[in-house]
């Protein structure tokens, strides 16, 4: 049977593969350290637990509203106003199944065929995809990494083309971990602002950042700029709830209406007990949320120690997220390798460190790892990457 040419041309998500393949050989006894998954090692907090099996056991197990109950919508109206001092109505708001969604949801409503969208490069593996699946064009520029890999006003103002509606923004970014400046969002606003781009701010990893520096929205800087951008947001990294799928997007109601109407045929609601429990996340002690910062934080600053040390491998070191994204390509032609792939491969195999391509990222000369594991493991891992590199010069 022949599939729709809209998923013909899908490439599956590097990072699930790279961790399939992990699982598969741990599950045939191999001692495999994986580096791959986007996910916080921590549980979900006890109080976020405790809320949702309350909700469970008081009925709350029916239909909620296809965008949302209205108490999470409030705690994130909560959320939003303390955090970057902006307001937004309830029909601002739109709470999704996980932030993956809610950037799903915008595309099909805004995109029609051709429609581009400037894509950074090195990019999170799904934001192609979901253009292409709504009929539009990812437009990639290269992001260079010696300017962090942070995009340019120049470059943007070059991407642009009559068919441009959108350009992405990821800050901390998935897979870099670097977070723009108040100054250099301002550079690009007002190319967006001139050209009349809407913004996607994608600011899943707001809460995980590790500089005196904060973390600032695009949307906090100016009135038009607000009306600009679509935020994306969720619980996943913050409160590690990856698996209870909660995410959200706020901004111009005429967009959130549009996602609103099209998740009420695609998807009824996000799973009511899963909403009590984010509404829990955001009203509730946020000292889980420090405590888990404070534990990437140290692993970061000892996982970039041991790597960069590592003949041939080089890093822009990050501020947020938790992913180091080095450069290793020096190590692979020092090995004696064609391509980073095949170096990763040919590590996972002999070395059991299992690393992520940066080709499935944009970005075919880099790996990204995840330090979302414990700090042994994190220096066991980096002992046998170096051994690994040692060994094959």
């Amino acid at each position: 049977m022949e599939l729709a040419n809209r998923v013909q041309t899908l490439t599956p998500s590097s990072t699930l593969a790279i961790t399939a393949k992990a699982k598969e050989l741990k599950q045939a006894g191999h001692d495999v350290i994986g580096l791959g998954a986007g996910e916080p090692d921590f549980n979900t907090p006890e109080p976020i637990l405790k809320a949702a099996a309350n909700a469970m056991y008081d009925g709350f197990t029916k239909y909620t509203p296809a965008g949302g109950t209205v108490g999470l919508k409030q705690a994130i109206q909560q959320k939003m106003k303390e955090d970057q001092n902006l307001s937004y109505d309830l029909d601002q708001i739109i709470v999704t199944i996980g932030a993956k969604h809610a950037l799903y949801t915008l595309f099909q409503v805004l995109l029609n065929k051709e429609d581009e969208v400037i894509v950074p490069t090195p990019y999170w593996v799904s934001y192609p995809e979901q253009i292409k699946l709504a009929e539009g064009k990812p437009v990639f520029v290269d992001a260079q990494e010696s300017n962090e890999f942070k995009l340019t006003p120049e470059q943007l103002e070059q991407a642009i083309t009559d068919k441009t509606r959108a350009v992405i923004l990821n800050s901390p970014s998935n897979p870099t971990g670097v977070m723009y400046e108040k100054e250099e969002l301002e550079a690009l606003g007002k190319v967006c602002l001139k050209h009349n781009i809407l913004i996607v701010s994608d600011e899943i990893y707001e809460k995980l950042t590790y500089t005196s520096t904060k973390h600032v929205s695009i949307a906090e800087i100016s009135p038009e700029l607000k009306e600009q951008t679509v935020i994306i947001n969720g619980v996943s990294k913050s409160h590690s709830m990856t698996g209870w799928r909660i995410g959200y997007a706020v901004g111009n109601k005429q967009i959130i209406k549009a996602m609103t109407n099209l998740a009420s045929h695609s998807t009824s609601n996000p799973t009511s007990i899963a909403q009590v429990a984010a509404e829990a996340a955001y009203t509730g002690s946020q000292e889980p949320v420090q405590e888990m910062k404070e534990a990437f934080s140290e692993r970061l600053e000892k996982l970039y120690e041991w790597l960069v040390a590592i003949p041939g491998i080089e890093c822009v070191k990050p501020k947020g997220a938790f992913y180091l994204f080095p450069n290793v390509k020096k190590a692979v032609e020092l090995n004696g390798f064609d391509s980073v792939d095949d170096w990763v491969k040919a590590l996972l195999e002999e070395e059991k460190v299992a690393l992520v391509p940066g080709s499935g990222f944009g970005a075919p000369n880099n790996v990204r790892l995840s330090y979302a594991i414990s700090l042994d493991q994190l220096e066991d891992a980096a002992n046998r990457i170096k051994r690994f590199v040692e060994n094959h010069q």
